[in-house]
């Protein structure tokens, strides 16, 4: 009797407002653009430490960091053996990361559906602000070579 081997591939996972997510890549794209966060950092289900801040960047490094101080938020998914998406009882999502005993708990504070632009929008008033300055010195150096004095 001989086997048949089937080449049939199984779909890709569908996780929908909960589940586990194990692939790094996946991790990555979905707290890539998380925003501002409340975080809550716990070690053997004792609460560390609790704050706010932005999610700075989102990376794979085996080498670097996860790194949370002054507001700012550098997630390595390499910190982190998988995420786990959960819903509150006001049916707020939330995003925990876990590795063996650590748990880092994300919960956003804003919505990227009403405000699309996020955090986006500090930059590039940053950029204009920036902008301004650097024009008004130009000009004022412009000024100060005219000047017959």
């Amino acid at each position: 009797m001989s086997q048949q081997q089937t080449t049939q591939t199984l779909p890709a996972p569908c996780i929908i407002d909960f589940g586990t997510i194990v692939d790094r890549e996946d991790m990555k794209r979905l707290l890539n653009d998380l925003g501002r966060v409340r975080y809550i950092h716990s070690l053997e289900n004792t609460q560390q430490s609790e704050g706010e801040g932005w999610i700075q960047e989102v990376f794979s490094d085996p080498h670097r960091s996860t790194l949370v101080a002054n507001g700012s938020i550098y997630l390595n998914i390499q910190s982190f053996d998988y995420l786990q998406i959960q819903k509150s009882p006001e049916n707020r999502t939330y995003f925990d990361l876990i590795q063996d005993n650590r748990q880092l708990r994300l919960i956003p504070l804003s919505n990227s559906l009403q405000d699309p632009e996020g955090r986006n929008n500090l930059n590039v008033d940053f950029e204009e602000m920036l902008t301004d300055v650097l024009s008004s010195k130009w000009d004022m150096h412009v000024d100060e070579d005219d000047c017959p004095f």
